[in-house]
């Protein structure tokens, strides 16, 4: 590899010269600046970052731990962690946790020994529900900052990246009341997780206030993908006087979308359907599905954002907490 020393030499100067020359220092002048630049071109000087991070006790490096790369929300947010790393000098190192608690511990450990400035994260399932942060919490106490987004714990204190889980939840079933719908189910594959409890709680506290609402609220609940059609069958059977349906996840409300067409449903007529997140999948179904837009890159843009301030500005007297405004994008599958 080409040395600053061995640029030094050719051009006669000093390292300390090639090194300001480098990075524009207004301590040297135009000339020497392009003489340095055109000469670490012509043989190809690539920056030995092992040693500035040395010197500087910076990487400029962020660590993403993400829970599923196959999931479209999670792959766009990765799009914009990127981008924004991109455009303010840093690069990312991303693992994947695959929802597992053992493999999101290793990941901490791993970047945790100086490989990184800070942690962009989403909690996998397994540690959600075994409620299990030390691990995260010990990286904490490394005074290595952690941002938590989507998925989050309310007892670890750190900065975080939210949407308004509960007020979109609650927005949604609202507009589906202000239809007139008479018996509304929820649908969700994530109860168990921080967001699917929030959007659940917003969509019953709008039932909750719903005057003249007569049915009780309705949750169904799929356990697993394999049972995922047979589920949304026996609703229908169970429930055959439903006429709404809000989906808190990214799949199960296209699947019922599909079914109520197949058993000649008319949608939006008879039934209003409105999807959570807006997956690839969810505008170009037909009919298209009304959903709750989370606008997943700028998640990510803004979780850059806060942990590189965070890197600079060092331990807080408090953390904040960021949410991205979400908004209701009506389609055909409501009136």
């Amino acid at each position: 590899m080409v040395t600053l020393k061995q640029l030094a030499e050719q051009l006669n100067v000093s390292v300390s010269t090639v090194s300001k020359a480098l990075h524009e220092s207004e301590e040297i002048s135009k000339d020497t600046i392009d003489r340095v630049k055109a000469l670490a071109k012509h043989l190809n000087y690539q920056p030995n970052k092992v040693a500035i991070s040395l010197k500087s006790n910076k990487t400029k490096t962020l660590g993403v731990i993400i829970p599923n790369i196959l999931n479209h929300f999670f792959a766009k947010v990765l799009f914009g962690i990127e981008e924004e790393a991109t455009k303010k000098g840093y690069d990312i190192i991303i693992c994947i946790s695959n929802e597992s608690y053992t493999k999101e511990l290793q990941s901490l450990e791993v970047l945790g020994n100086g490989s990184v400035d800070g942690f962009i994260i989403s909690i996998a399932e397994e540690t959600q529900i075994k409620n299990q942060i030390q691990h995260i919490e010990s990286v904490l106490q490394q005074d290595l900052p952690v941002v938590m987004f989507d998925r989050v714990s309310d007892v670890i204190n750190c900065d975080k990246v939210v949407i308004d889980d509960f007020g979109a939840a609650y927005e949604a079933t609202k507009h589906l009341l202000n239809e007139g719908r008479k018996q509304i189910v929820l649908l969700s594959n994530i109860e168990e997780l921080s967001v699917g409890k929030l959007r659940v709680n917003g969509y019953l506290k709008a039932i909750e206030e719903a005057s003249g609402y007569k049915s009780v609220p309705i949750l169904v609940h799929i356990r697993s993908n394999d049972d995922l059609e047979a589920s949304i069958d026996a609703m229908y059977k169970q429930y055959p006087k439903l006429d709404g349906i809000l989906s808190v996840d990214n799949t199960t409300g296209v699947v019922a979308l599909h079914k109520a067409l197949k058993k000649g449903i008319k949608v939006p007529k008879d039934l209003s359907i409105i999807g959570f997140s807006d997956e690839n999948v969810l505008p170009f179904t037909d009919p298209k599905l009304s959903t709750i837009s989370q606008h997943a890159p700028d998640i990510g843009k803004a979780s850059v954002d806060v942990l590189i301030e965070r890197i600079k500005k060092g331990k807080p007297d408090h953390f904040q907490t960021k949410t991205i405004k979400t908004n209701l994008t009506l389609r055909a599958t409501t009136k």
